[in-house]
């Protein structure tokens, strides 16, 4: 009887291990905006794929130029804020990053790395959580809420499955502002 009690306990004590755990697990994800992020980004180019979108051409031109700004306590674009903002960060591969943004018929939209130009296997995918925003009727999405990170000075985002590369700013802040 008392091996029966004792794994009993046992079983509870590994369930009680387990759900701490992935407690934990749940409570890594959400993150700040990671510093490689961190700074003013200036979208400067739509990326030619074959997906099928909500937003028509004006739309889509109106985005080019915009500044996206991101670091530890917020995260902007244009005049859209959301202050204390939580990141999930993950590392996609290519075939999944088709499967995840493509659809399936051959007639559908279709998304690779190879369209947005990018030569790795795998990068870096962020995904910050916020309320919903009104930027168009047809989406809730903020420019620069889901970003893949190319490299240190290009991001690639989508709006709409409409895909767009924003370059770091390097111009400094108060620059614009002495001329």
């Amino acid at each position: 009887m008392r091996g029966t009690l004792e794994s009993g306990d046992g079983m509870k004590r590994m369930l009680y291990l387990i759900a701490m755990f992935l407690g934990l697990l749940r409570t890594t994800q959400a993150q700040t905006i990671p510093k490689e992020l961190w700074g003013k980004w200036i979208v400067r180019r739509e990326m030619p794929t074959t997906t099928i979108s909500c937003w028509g051409e004006e739309q889509a031109k109106s985005l080019i130029g915009t500044e996206v700004e991101y670091s530890a306590g917020f995260f902007r674009w244009q005049k859209v804020v959301t202050k204390n903002p939580t990141a999930e960060i993950t590392t996609i591969g290519a075939e999944q990053f088709h499967d995840e943004n493509s659809g399936k018929g051959t007639n559908s939209s279709q998304v690779t790395f190879r369209q947005l130009r990018i030569k790795a296997d795998k990068v870096t995918q962020v995904v910050i959580q916020h309320p919903a925003a009104t930027i168009t009727s047809a989406t809730v999405e903020i420019p620069g809420d889901s970003v893949l990170i190319k490299d240190k000075n290009t991001i690639i985002f989508s709006v709409c499955s409409v895909y767009f590369e924003a370059e770091r700013s390097v111009t400094p802040p108060d620059a614009s502002k002495s001329r």
